[in-house]
């Protein structure tokens, strides 16, 4: 008898689909390039490095650009939360070459905002 696993739900806050959606004006492969990323989340792997000082269970990923030729040095930084083994939640993109990084503060925010917004739909009274 087999079991399965129950599919990796991948959420996005709504910092993360700002940020998404402005990176995208200027560099039109970043949704190809933060695809493999999410394929891997939701295999169960767990890239990147943990980020110490937040108390929650995030971590940052580098990704390439494939828009301009500096590496990963010079692409994407994604920062997610491992919310549950079940549940992952993008918290923030940007790309190294317009921030060197993004504060714990600003990442505990994002969290904190998309888990009462969850909490405001699962109970709109």
């Amino acid at each position: 008898m087999q079991s399965e696993a129950s599919p990796i739900q991948i959420a996005l806050t709504p910092r993360f689909k700002r940020d998404l959606r402005e990176l995208a004006k200027r560099y039109r492969s970043i949704r190809s390039d933060i695809q493999p990323l999410i394929e891997q989340l939701q295999a169960g792997k767990i890239p990147g490095d943990r980020i110490a000082g937040v108390k929650y269970q995030v971590f940052k990923v580098r990704l390439k650009n494939s828009n301009i030729q500096k590496g990963k040095s010079g692409g994407y930084r994604v920062i997610y939360y491992v919310k549950t083994e079940q549940e992952i939640i993008l918290t923030t993109i940007y790309s190294k070459s317009d921030i060197s990084d993004v504060n714990n503060q600003i990442i505990e925010e994002a969290i904190a905002k998309h888990e009462q917004e969850i909490k405001i739909e699962d109970n709109p009274n």
